[in-house]
């Protein structure tokens, strides 16, 4: 038995041994491009990032090492072969690649080491890896091809090639860029789990390739590689009133592929696209990225991608022009299927017609499963709500479909049955928007509620944030708001998943925040504002949707929307902290500007939609286009001082005060502090968007709220004004009053979808309004970003972008007793999490290793506020202060009289400084 001294001395030891280990700081979650070990990239200078492990208080990174190279031992050993750093004084996470030029086809390894706020020097991170794809166009061997040149053709095409590999293999990796949508397939097994693959662009001036391993799926002796292609966006056989079935780059699907083997001799062998392969018709007999897809399971192959499979009957491929000169490498997030969705009700109307009720509104799509005679045709009619009937109805989402006969329902799978037992069918080309799917047979059969499963599909971002509070109804605004945004997100924003499917700028750079604050979502928008920089004119001019077809240059398209060009960038820039989209955009930003600029050399523009679906005011659209029109011109200011163009940083400088100066000479009473004739979004605008001078913010943010309350607290703002109302309340004192409007549960009010039974965001105020009536459109989405902004108090700083240095200011307000937010910023995460018990109020801040932020608190003359329970003294009814990387608490007790410091600290007390700087330096603000 230990003797007690030796059992107290292991004790120690241990509890040594974790303390110190508790210390280490480790540099983890290593990401290149975003990504995390990212195949196939085309970026000759990939961005690394990191986040520090590192439990101490003040955690802080003094300086880094980046060690790049081919050989994974010698990276783990700190040697790279291709870039090692010197220690490098920064705080920096975020670094761009300098070394030696990478090679096409390479794996490369690399490793990351820190030195934390001792200027102690961490253990080397785990090894992370990147590998490179073509990296350039001439780099493709196989030739594009195709099975017709009929864009009228139906049935979607099988390819295939049949061939034979004698050696070991080390490593596979299959490069295939595609024009329309495509699955893969080697030996009979479907290569990995994305969706609509690749995403849409504008097909004529850059095509997209995507990379996979496929080592595992090849084997010894002989092989098949089958492709399967869609129509996508490429092929739009239907016809709406966007005009994609006369987009200029329309044709019928085609793809290049090459298939690299690299022995375990060190050799490469690959198979190639080419005139060597084979093409037929497919089961799938129709697809429309925008109706629908029909499958003829009698028309099935077994085994028509296995090597065995006899092709005699197929025909020859043909050669196609490459769609575009321009071909680069998919690096995002892909489309996945996220979650599965049962079946929570069904209603059989007789033996051949049954509605299917998912119980929630979701993009994607269904499967359906019978067992039936051949020949047996199904119908899955799908939609977001129900006729008096029961029957499906779709008069809210087919209003701009101009079908030319009635082969192409709207909205609507055709399944036909084989006839060999059970069978399944589940479209691989389309989804849709729907919560009820309404299906069809051509006999009688019997179908429970198993026999259809719906599946929720996006881009597969990862999630960053959470929000909780005490009130269930909020919470389920915050669901809704997230269900709708990931319903809009197909490696591209779009507006709603069932009518249009198209990439509305206003709609986008309404959410990005929400977007921002939520998910992930870098990736799609450095791939979209890519679509941005194709479809603009040479003159500025960006179309109101993107991509497109050559529809909305001449409607849509003022700085109200299209100001996406910029806003999107900027805020990439305030939440990661990357200059790259910024530096990338800026001569569209700059080029846009210009044009408004000699269009409207008052600083007034006319140009735009204006505040879309509004309650029932109407503001100005000189107003609200001419602030958006300031903002770009603010936004490229500010991108012009941080790229170093500083003779443009002072032209844009003036340009945007001579804007600001327009827009109150004209609309602005500085007397009365009105703007306009004074409605919600006249007055919340100019104040969210930091127009107003700042003598006359207080006076003009008493009048909104004056405003709102004689408005009886109800909303009257349409798509603009959602962005600034709760926004331009909240940072100027009146958050109770926007907590009011956010939590209202009457018409109008999101409050008023949930407890109506939506379970996504609506297109109009009005439930029951006669048109712009999706039921599932993003639009009206900012309030899930305010959840952050305006309850949480968690903003990003311009000063030290990417939440490296950020703002805490929580507002307590009435009504609310809890709150817990979170953001996984690109350092940690954030808390901001508070809660009220009876005359307290508990607060908890947790700054992640690496960030600083600086905290705000309002403090009445009624509260003591107390940090880790010693008590604070604010100033003024305010405290302000400093914090490091660590977990602080605060506790507000509101007392029943003004609290007297004086009396309480003694005759002796002197007023504090304004910080409590915790040993931090200061920061400007």
């Amino acid at each position: 038995m230990l003797h007690k001294k030796a059992i107290c001395a292991i004790v120690l030891m241990v509890f040594a041994i974790n303390t110190m280990a508790q210390s280490v700081c480790l540099p983890v979650e290593l990401r290149c491009e975003y990504l995390t070990n990212p195949l196939g990239i085309d970026a000759a200078q990939p961005r690394f990032t990191w986040q520090l492990k590192d439990t101490r208080k003040g955690a802080w990174q003094t300086a880094f090492q980046v060690i790049v190279g081919t050989d994974s031992l010698a990276v783990s050993q700190g040697n790279g072969n291709f870039w090692k750093t010197d220690s490098m004084p920064s705080a920096q996470q975020l670094v761009v690649y300098q070394g030696k030029p990478l090679q096409p086809f390479t794996r490369y390894f690399y490793a990351v080491q820190v030195w934390d706020k001792d200027k102690q020097v961490s253990p080397l991170s785990s090894v992370g890896c990147f590998e490179t794809g073509m990296m350039n166009s001439v780099n493709w061997q196989g030739a594009w091809i195709s099975d017709s040149r009929d864009i009228n053709t139906k049935p979607a095409p099988y390819f295939r090639k049949a061939f034979s590999l004698n050696k070991k293999i080390r490593s596979a990796r299959a490069y295939i860029a595609v024009a329309g949508l495509y699955e893969l397939y080697l030996n009979g097994n479907r290569i990995g789990d994305h969706r609509l693959d690749p995403m849409y662009t504008r097909f004529d001036r850059r095509t997209l390739y995507l990379t996979h391993d496929v080592t595992a799926q090849l084997q010894s002796g002989k092989n098949a590689i089958g492709v399967l292609l869609g129509n996508g966006w490429y092929n739009h056989q239907s016809t709406a009133v966007w005009y994609f079935h006369e987009a200029p780059w329309r044709n019928r699907p085609a793809f290049c592929m090459d298939l690299r083997i690299t022995y375990e001799d060190g050799s490469v062998e690959t198979i190639t696209s080419g005139k060597d392969w084979k093409t037929t018709g497919s089961p799938v007999i129709f697809n429309s990225i925008y109706t629908g897809e029909h499958y003829d399971a009698r028309l099935e192959q077994p085994g028509w991608s296995e090597a065995a499979f006899d092709d005699s009957k197929w025909k020859e491929v043909i050669y196609r022009a490459a769609p575009s000169t321009n071909i680069v490498a998919q690096i995002m997030q892909p489309i996945r299927i996220t979650d599965t969705i049962p079946t929570k009700s069904v209603h059989a109307f007789n033996d051949t017609t049954f509605v299917f009720d998912l119980g929630r509104n979701i993009a994607g799509v269904s499967r359906l499963t019978v067992n039936a005679p051949a020949g047996t045709l199904f119908r899955l009619k799908h939609g977001e709500r129900l006729r008096p009937d029961g029957h499906v109805d779709q008069s809210n989402i087919d209003v701009h479909y101009r079908p030319v006969g009635t082969a192409d329902p709207f909205g609507t799978d055709i399944f036909i049955a084989s006839g060999k037992g059970n069978e399944s069918f589940m479209p691989r080309f389309n989804y849709k928007g729907f919560q009820y799917i309404e299906v069809t047979s051509s006999v009688p059969v019997k179908l429970a509620k198993e026999a259809l499963t719906g599946y929720f599909m996006h881009s597969d971002v990862p999630a960053l944030g959470t929000v909780t509070t005490s009130n269930p109804v909020i919470n389920k605004i915050w669901q809704a708001t997230n269900n709708s945004y990931l319903s809009n997100l197909y490696g591209y924003p779009t507006d709603c998943p069932q009518r249009e499917k198209n990439g509305w700028t206003g709609d986008a750079h309404i959410n990005i925040e929400t977007g921002l604050y939520n998910f992930d979502g870098i990736t799609i928008y450095e791939k979209w504002l890519a679509d941005h920089r194709d479809e603009q004119q040479p003159n500025g001019v960006l179309p109101a949707i993107v991509p497109t077809s050559g529809w909305g240059y001449e409607w849509a398209n003022g700085p109200d929307w299209t100001s996406t060009i910029a806003i999107i960038p900027w805020n990439i820039y305030l939440f990661y902290g990357d200059t790259l989209l910024l530096a990338r955009c800026y001569d569209n930003i700059q080029r846009y500007v210009d044009h408004i600029d000699q269009l409207y050399p008052s600083g007034l523009t006319t140009w735009g939609l204006g505040d879309w679906v509004p309650v029932k005011s109407k503001s100005p659209v000189e107003l609200t286009s001419s602030i958006y029109y300031y903002t770009d011109a603010y936004i490229l200011a500010k991108a012009a001082h941080i790229l170093g163009h500083s003779a443009d940083g002072e032209k844009y400088d003036s340009l945007a005060t001579r804007i600001k100066s327009a827009i109150n000479d004209k609309y602005l009473n500085p007397v009365t502090g009105i703007y306009g004739s004074g409605t919600q979004t006249e007055l919340s605008f100019p104040l969210y968007w930091n127009v107003v001078p700042d003598s006359l913010v207080t006076k003009v943010a008493a009048n909104l709220a004056k405003r709102v309350e004689a408005d009886s607290i109800r909303l009257d703002v349409g798509l603009l004004g959602t962005k600034s109302i709760l926004n331009a309340l909240s940072e100027n004192g009146y958050a109770d009053l926007a907590y009011k409007l956010a939590s209202r549960e009457s018409f109008p009010a999101w409050g008023w979808w949930i407890v109506n039974g939506a379970t996504t965001l609506y297109e109009n105020w009005k439930i029951d309004a006669a048109n712009d009536i999706s039921l599932n459109h993003i639009m009206f989405g900012e309030i899930g970003a305010w959840f952050y902004k305006g309850l949480g108090g968690i903003k990003p700083a311009a000063e030290l972008p990417g939440f490296k240095w950020f703002l805490l200011k929580p507002n307590f307000v009435n009504g609310l007793n809890q709150l817990d937010a979170t953001h996984r910023s690109p350092y940690g995460t954030i808390v901001s999490s508070w809660k009220r018990n009876g005359s307290k109020i508990s607060y908890t801040v947790v700054v992640p290793p690496g960030a600083k932020a600086t905290l705000q608190l309002s403090v009445s003359r009624n509260q003591k506020l107390f940090k880790n329970g010693q008590l604070r003294m604010p100033l003024i009814n305010s405290y302000t202060e400093y914090l490091g990387a660590g977990t602080y608490t605060y506790e507000l007790q509101t007392q029943a009289k003004p609290v007297n410091y004086r009396k309480i600290l003694g005759k002796a007390f002197t007023f504090p400084p304004l910080f409590y700087s915790d040993g931090l330096p200061a920061i400007k603000e």
